[in-house]
C-alpha cells in the first residue's frame, strides 16, 4: 500500500461529502416536515384529524430491551478492551435506564388494567 498523501483534490472531495449528505438530508427532513404540517392544518379544516395515539406500554418495552441489548453489549466490549474504567460508563448508563424501562413495563398499575 502506498503511504504518500493523497492529492489536494481528493481531500477535498473526502471532506465535502459529508457535509453535502448532511445539508441535503436536513432539506429533506424540512420539507417533510412541512408538508405534514401543512397536511395536518388541512385535516383539521375539513375535520378529518384524529390525533395519534402514543402506546407507552408498547414504547416502554420496546425501548427497555433496546436499550438493555445495547447497555450489555457496550458494557461487555468496554469491559474487554480498557478493564474496569470510566468507559464503561458508555454500556452502563444505556443498561441502566433499559432495566429501568423495563421496571416501569412490569410494576405501572395502567397497563395490567388495560386489554
Amino acid at each position: 500500500m502506498n503511504s504518500e498523501i493523497t492529492s489536494q483534490s481528493a481531500q477535498v472531495v473526502i471532506a465535502v461529502v459529508p457535509i453535502v449528505g448532511i445539508a441535503i438530508g436536513g432539506v429533506i427532513l424540512f420539507f417533510y416536515l412541512l408538508w405534514t404540517h401543512h397536511e395536518t392544518k388541512l385535516r383539521i379544516r375539513t375535520g378529518s384529524y384524529k390525533a395519534p395515539e402514543f402506546d407507552l406500554k408498547t414504547f416502554s418495552l420496546l425501548a427497555g430491551l433496546l436499550l438493555v441489548g445495547v447497555g450489555i453489549t457496550l458494557s461487555f466490549l468496554f469491559a474487554l478492551i480498557d478493564g474496569f474504567s470510566y468507559a464503561l460508563l458508555g454500556g452502563l448508563l444505556p443498561l441502566a435506564v433499559g432495566i429501568c424501562l423495563l421496571i416501569f413495563y412490569k410494576i405501572n398499575p395502567d397497563f395490567h388494567d388495560k386489554k
